[in-house]
């Protein structure tokens, strides 16, 4: 496993970042390998935002984690525009600790950007996490998961009500949408509900004190 000197420094604490989480010293160390290599891959191919590198455990892993700990039970799940792995790869990595069963836990990660692709498949043979990537758009593949998934997430990737649009045919076939939002949330709810109608949860952000966590579930279209 290659460490970068350069960032591990100046990242934030690990331990405070993972504390309201069930992490188990495994998950700990697998959670520690996609640290580095994503410092390591960063210098060369900015795979995040170069701001949100040195809160890469509160940021990245725990928003990741809070999301998990929303549908514990869950053990198929689809990230929309999955990024680096953010939550995708890290609710994978979760998930091998739990008790074995049926269905096997997967994570789909969807994502136009072959760089981030090759990350989360990289990240994902090193610590053994179960992840499915796909280089592709959402509207080209999105149709072939419905009744497949328990959960679909996106972060940071559109307005709600093109999530919404997106991910209908999940919604409507027994999935749940984790979408967490920003300080807009209220104005993105208001423009959703004018073309969708649905039932709607909010939970305060774990790591962001003006955000929201959506989950969505009975889709209907106005």
């Amino acid at each position: 496993m290659r460490r970068s000197k350069e960032f591990s420094d100046t990242f934030d604490d690990a331990d405070a970042a993972l504390s309201p989480f069930d992490v188990s010293r495994e998950t700990r160390a697998r959670l520690q390998i996609v640290v580095d290599e994503l410092a390591c891959w960063q210098k060369a191919k900015n795979l995040v935002g170069p701001s949100t590198l040195a809160q890469v455990w509160s940021r990245h892993i725990a928003d990741s984690l809070q999301l998990r700990a929303l549908a514990p039970q869950a053990r198929r799940w689809l990230d929309l525009g999955a990024g680096a792995g953010f939550p995708g790869l890290v609710i994978a990595i979760a998930m091998m600790q739990d008790a074995p069963g049926e269905p096997p836990p997967i994570v789909h990660c969807i994502e136009a950007n072959a760089r981030k692709c090759a990350f989360i498949r990289h990240a994902a043979r090193l610590t053994g996490a179960a992840v499915e990537v796909r280089n592709e758009r959402i509207e080209a593949v999105i149709d072939g998961f419905a009744g497949r998934i328990d959960v679909v997430t996106a972060r940071a990737l559109a307005p709600l009500a093109q999530l919404l649009d997106w991910t209908f045919p999940l919604l409507t076939s027994g999935a749940i949408g984790l979408f967490p939002k920003g300080d807009q949330v209220g104005a993105e709810l208001t423009e959703a509900r004018k073309s969708s109608t649905f039932e709607v949860e909010e939970f305060p952000s774990a790591t962001d004190p003006r955000g929201r966590i959506l989950r969505i579930a009975t889709l209907a279209r106005n």
